[in-house]
């Protein structure tokens, strides 16, 4: 079992998983997390949401941000420095709509997250750029929704 450096389970779910777990989605959480979908700017549910706490994958709960981590970046979507841990996100080159771009998606899950972009403050210089429909969040001192 692949574990991440704090300690979660990373092996990567069956295609019968994520299809019982995405099987309540809405149609949008189905566009945007399982065929890399981006919601239309300053809609998202987490844009403004300051709670300390931490933001996990809405597909298998797989936490992936921390509230300490986020800033505002104008661009009208939620935007963090750094991840909860590296291992939990995973990178892919994207050439999609005529660019070249950093797709980000969960490590557990191949939930589409966002993108991550090399313009975010000091000390990382990133700013990962993600769809609120991708995220719950988990107010501080509440347990974790890891699902399988």
């Amino acid at each position: 079992m692949p574990t991440s450096r704090t300690g979660f389970d990373l092996t990567p779910l069956t295609a019968a998983q994520v299809v019982a777990l995405a099987a309540a989605f809405t149609p949008e959480e189905r566009r945007v997390i399982l065929h890399q979908g981006t919601e239309p700017a300053g809609c998202g549910v987490f844009l403004d949401n300051k709670q300390a706490g931490v933001y996990t994958c809405r597909l298998c709960g797989l936490p992936l941000f921390e509230s300490t981590a986020k800033f505002n970046s104008g661009t009208g979507w939620p935007s963090f420095g750094k991840p909860f841990d590296e291992q939990h996100v995973r990178n892919i080159e994207d050439h999609s709509h005529g660019m070249t771009r950093v797709e980000i998606r969960c490590a557990r899950c191949d939930g589409h997250l966002g993108h991550v972009f090399d313009d975010g403050p000091a000390p990382t210089r990133l700013r990962y750029c993600l769809n609120s429909v991708s995220l719950e969040f988990v107010a501080a001192g509440q347990p974790l929704p890891l699902r399988s």
